[in-house]
């Protein structure tokens, strides 16, 4: 049988992807050229916009017209969408999906979906490796809290050992995954019991450990005829000897963290650059930056998502930080890491932004001077606060006004602005 995986949204999916791909192949099928031409069709869902969504909608439908005129193929839907629908304890998300997308033989939650094959990887140079799943952080516009539930760590260990056979195998830059990287290992200090629960699934994303040890890393260069090889010494140290960082930024005491030893750890194993996504303003610490400073071949462009640049506008989505704080961070890190950039994520037209609102995003972006940003028109997602409790009352052709101006002042600063 042949396979074809069809991919939306972001480099945790992307990661997701090469992971079912492996899980494929484990079960002897080949890797077809287009979906004219599988058996097994999977399609990895994003939500995280309507647009998304829509573009899943429209792709099934297309298949379900061949399945409809004789081609035999079956369709394998997965991912955010599916997490979402497994989530929903109403049983509203997955009656609709069911009755949208009637050709799908199969919904499929991406934990259904192990670690026990090393992924089929698209790049022979650069490599995602994620670190942590789910989400801990309500944001009022944000789905990924319901799409992937609550934040797990993925085992130190674990990240260390795939780390070390990336570097085997000749890998020049790893880039590790979370949706909140910074607060990454808060559930292995605390117990995984003692953070939020209600979004569990009977699976979890990653497999579970047999006990918390960390790994402590040396690695030194052997040269022969042949050029240069690492070698790598590991020896195993009890979790009571691992000092948690205690995140006390943006001046809320947050949550332990187990981030800036995990990045300094893989920075030492040698990579060319050791990039991460994404990371919280609001977790932020002093030992992370600490940390990057001190390894100069850590990322010196650091996404660190804002969403809007106003302080009002920033209570109603639930975003823990103030226009000055951000400000403050951002200045933290150019006077501690020289040539740092930065690129973030806005949304536009969220509920009830003024236009003296935005144009407060307008000035924070000049005052930054992002590198790039990710712009997105505000749209409801199933099952959010916003959606829930406040007003879509920003008209799209607002939206696009205040997306295109932000686009022509970050992403494409040759052409006109429009303020």
């Amino acid at each position: 049988m042949k396979y074809f995986i069809k991919t939306f949204g972001c480099q945790q999916n992307h990661a997701d992807s090469e992971r079912i791909e492996s899980t494929l192949k484990a079960r002897h099928m080949t890797k077809a050229r287009s979906y004219k031409t599988a058996d097994y069709i999977v399609i990895n869902t994003c939500m995280i916009r309507e647009s998304a969504e829509n573009r899943v909608y429209g792709l099934v439908n297309n298949l379900g017209k061949l399945k409809s005129a004789g081609w035999r193929m079956k369709i394998i839907v997965t991912g955010c969408m599916v997490g979402l629908a497994f989530r929903d304890k109403t049983g509203k998300y997955l009656r609709k999906i069911r009755e949208t997308m009637p050709e799908v033989d199969e919904f499929l939650p991406i934990e259904e979906i192990g670690f026990d094959n090393a992924p089929v990887r698209q790049n022979s140079l650069n490599a995602w490796v994620p670190i942590s799943n789910g989400c801990n952080n309500f944001c009022t516009f944000c789905v990924v809290p319901f799409t992937r539930g609550r934040e797990i760590s993925r085992p130190y260990q674990d990240i260390i050992q795939e780390c070390l056979e990336l570097k085997k195998k000749g890998y020049k830059n790893v880039t590790l995954l979370g949706q909140n990287v910074n607060s990454y290992g808060a559930d292995l200090i605390l117990g995984e019991k003692n953070v939020q629960v209600m979004r569990d699934l009977d699976k979890t994303y990653f497999e579970k450990t047999k006990s918390l040890n960390f790994l402590r890393l040396g690695m030194s260069s052997v040269e022969d005829g042949k050029g240069t090889h690492w070698r790598q010494k590991i020896s195993v140290t009890s979790f009571k000897d691992v000092k948690p960082v205690y995140v006390k930024h943006l001046g809320r005491f947050r949550i332990p963290t187990l981030f800036p030893h995990l990045l300094e750890q893989v920075a030492k194993m040698n990579f060319e650059k050791v990039d991460f996504i994404s990371s919280n303003p609001w977790d932020f610490s002093d030992e992370l930056i600490d940390v990057i400073a001190r390894n100069k071949n850590i990322t010196r462009l650091i996404h660190l998502p804002i969403q809007s640049g106003d302080d009002n506008v920033l209570k109603r989505m639930n975003r823990w930080y103030t226009q000055k704080q951000y400000i403050d961070l951002i200045n933290k890190l150019k006077k501690k890491i020289p040539g740092v950039k930065f690129s973030t994520d806005i949304i536009v037209g969220f509920c009830g932004e003024t236009e003296k609102e935005f144009l407060s995003t307008v000035n924070l972006a000049k005052e930054v001077g992002f590198e790039k940003a990710y712009l997105a028109m505000y749209s409801s997602r199933f099952g959010t606060a916003a959606t829930k409790y406040l007003k879509d009352d920003i008209p799209h052709t607002v939206k696009e006004k205040r997306w295109l101006t932000l686009e022509k002042l970050i992403n494409r600063p040759h052409l006109k602005k429009y303020h």
